[in-house]
């Protein structure tokens, strides 16, 4: 049977932003009990427009299996770009707001280093624990607002135990809004949790993620509307749920570990397979996770991402800056110095030369200097994303930022002191500046396991790395050929290391640790005395992404186990983004401020009851409205509510006490879909 009679009403579109290339999958769920993948496609992803990457893939994937546009009954999608800007460190410049805090609070959570140069302003309010208000006074923050407006592309707010009653940062919410017309995030919004630093933190990475996440949705609503495609639009977040797109737009945290937690999905539907190590290598990172049973192990504390632990609930994926596109260098000192790789993802300079041909001039003219110089190999070139992105710059960074181009420049001609390249670094964290490279891609090219590129750049790149000095003063090797082979053997080797440092982790010990332990390093190297070392996992690892097949070769021999690469293994991502469920959760408190009082933090304010059941009652009834709309709003379709109570008390003088009681609502089900 051909595509074109596959029943329209389900025909499903997934597609999948990564740093370096959108994927896009055409699943019938229809064709038997995992469905059938009827066509597959890539194309680079865009920054600048997003809109163009999405279009590449999409089109192909519409022209390959012959299907008209408007048959598709749903699209949906996961992402990476989140994930990536946090181990980065990158995002818009973004305003705290701390209601009630004090400066020493930013020294809790790592919050003073997510921070970084944002500006921060500390006004008095904030509530109790019970939700009993202290003074808010505004003032400081309204003088500081015309400044503020102007240099900043959004705010976080948070305020003292907002979570037991959110008026303050609803005011000051409300205040932001009315006066600047920015986007702004109020902590209660994305978590219940106590824990008021770790919260900010959380929301603070939120309001720095919008605009991108918002750029995406937009991008990608709009070329649905330009080709006819009429079907919701969803979001794959973090736990592999599905949410839609307005959803998400609004909280885009949720959508960092988008693409492993759809890559998660994707994995146990491709083989069938409950319990393994998903390892997913994209461009950027590397992402891994244990499955049990058939899901994924999650993380009770929260995501971690680039040394961030945030609030938001997801798998327990372990990310790592190991891609592709990772930045290739030496480790400082000795004789023979290792590869090292990322954390830093580079333009491959196969990749900048395929779109620019003064890429191989630049690298010719280095290849035949006399002398190295150590910015040989590295161009610049502007992100693409809008002006206004570029507010708050210093004027080293507004000087510099203005003689960089969409054109990839050598940095040999472009930088002229230390100084200035400490200020370019600056520019890339913010994300408008891209730094291109020599990247293990480079070094696939140089070896014809990779093709899709420039691989004259490619070998030239690799040329100049090969004539690097090692301890002796001796070039680290003879040719590109054989730094190339040096580089992916790294790679590979590193793979192995996260996948048993992930391992190792999830078995209580601390991962990096464990894994740099001699025994460990001489069981990967099998370097054998007396004693014999020698590792192994107790379940298969699964290889994903469209590099799996080239770096995970060898994988089995370094974690004692099978590695199995499925078919389809290059767009899991997108085939995990149609394969989910919606599913959302609320949560509300209870807690006894006296003795007779039982207060419900409801997020209109505390509600007092004078007796534990009507208090109960009201509680459950409001958290279950509150997952049916949540529900709505994400998307589901006739979703089922789960109810999970966790009551405390105490017993004094054989009496039971009540202490607090937490009620979870969870609401699950399919996606709406096109009519």
């Amino acid at each position: 049977m051909s595509a074109s009679d596959k029943s329209s009403s389900s025909l499903f579109l997934g597609i999948d932003t990564g740093g370096t290339y959108t994927d896009a999958v055409l699943w019938d769920e229809s064709a038997g009990p995992r469905g059938e993948v009827l066509a597959k496609a890539k194309s680079l992803t865009t920054r600048h427009d997003l809109a163009e990457g999405i279009s590449g893939a999409v089109d192909r994937v519409l022209e390959k299996a012959a299907v008209p546009a408007a048959s598709i009954r749903l699209v949906s999608m996961s992402t990476t770009l989140a994930t990536n800007a946090l181990v980065e460190g990158q995002g818009g410049r973004v305003a705290l707001v701390m209601v009630g805090f004090s400066e020493e609070d930013l020294d809790r959570a790592g919050l003073r280093a997510a921070l970084g140069s944002d500006p921060v302003i500390f006004i008095p309010g904030g509530h109790d624990v019970h939700g009993n208000a202290q003074p808010l006074d505004t003032s400081k923050l309204e003088e500081a607002l015309p400044q503020l407006g102007a240099s900043v592309t959004g705010f976080a707010v948070c305020a003292y135990f907002a979570v037991r009653n959110p008026a303050h940062e609803l005011a000051v919410s409300e205040l932001l809004r009315e006066r600047t017309g920015l986007p702004v995030t109020s902590s209660h919004e994305l978590s219940a949790k106590l824990g008021g630093p770790r919260r900010a933190l959380t929301t603070l990475l939120n309001a720095r993620l919008i605009s991108m996440i918002d750029r995406l949705i937009a991008a990608t609503e709009g070329f649905l509307a330009a080709r006819g495609i009429a079907a919701p639009l969803m979001v794959v977040r973090g736990d592999g749920a599905l949410v839609s797109a307005s959803f998400a737009r609004r909280r885009p945290i949720e959508t960092i570990l988008s693409g492993p937690a759809a890559s998660l999905v994707g994995a146990r539907h491709l083989t069938g397979l409950d319990d393994a190590v998903v390892s997913d290598i994209g461009g950027t990172t590397t992402d891994v996770a244990v499955l049990d049973g058939g899901r994924p192990r999650l993380d009770p504390e929260g995501a971690t991402v680039g040394g961030f632990r945030t609030m938001v609930e997801a798998g327990a994926m372990h990310t790592f800056g190991l891609g592709g596109d990772s930045e290739v260098s030496l480790e400082d000192g000795g004789l023979r110095p290792r590869i090292v790789l990322g954390p830093r993802r580079l333009v491959p300079l196969s990749l900048a030369a395929s779109r620019h041909e003064s890429v191989i001039e630049a690298l010719e003219r280095q290849v035949r200097a006399t002398t190295m110089g150590r910015l040989d190999g590295r161009f610049a070139l502007r992100t693409g994303v809008p002006d206004r992105h570029a507010a708050g710059l210093t004027p080293a960074e507004e000087k510099l930022y203005a003689t960089i181009s969409a054109d990839p420049q050598p940095l040999d001609r472009l930088l002229t002191s230390n100084a200035q390249a400490a200020t370019l670094n600056r520019l890339v964290a913010r994300g408008l500046v891209h730094i291109s490279g020599f990247t293990p891609s480079d070094a696939a090219h140089v070896l014809g396991r990779q093709s899709n590129w420039n691989a004259e750049a490619a070998r030239l790149g690799a040329t100049l790395f090969a004539k690097r000095k090692d301890g002796r003063g001796e070039p680290i090797a003879p040719g590109p050929e054989e730094v190339s082979e040096m580089v992916l053997a790294a790679l590979t080797r590193r793979s192995a290391e996260v996948i048993l440092e992930t391992a190792f982790a999830e078995d209580g010990f601390h991962g990096s640790d464990a894994v740099n332990h001699e025994l460990v390093q001489r069981a990967l190297e099998q370097r054998h005395g007396i004693t014999k070392m020698t590792l192994a996992l107790d379940r298969p690892v699964i290889g994903l992404g469209a590099s799996a097949p080239l770096h995970y070769a060898k994988l089995s021999g370094l974690v004692g186990n099978d590695c199995v690469v499925p078919e389809d293994t290059d767009v899991a991502n997108a085939l995990g983004a149609v394969v989910g469920q919606v599913r959302v959760s609320a949560e509300i408190q209870i807690s006894q401020p006296q003795a007779g009082i039982f207060r419900v933090a409801s997020s209109e304010g505390p509600i007092d009851f004078g007796d534990e059941e009507r208090a109960m009652e009201e509680a459950t009834r409001l958290v279950r409205d509150a997952a049916a709309r949540r529900a709505e709003q994400a998307g589901a379709d006739d979703a089922e509510i789960v109810l999970d109570r966790d009551i405390r008390t105490a017993t004094v003088e054989g009496q039971r006490t009540f202490v607090e009681a937490v009620i979870t609502a969870t609401a699950s089900g399919r996606p709406r879909i096109a009519a």
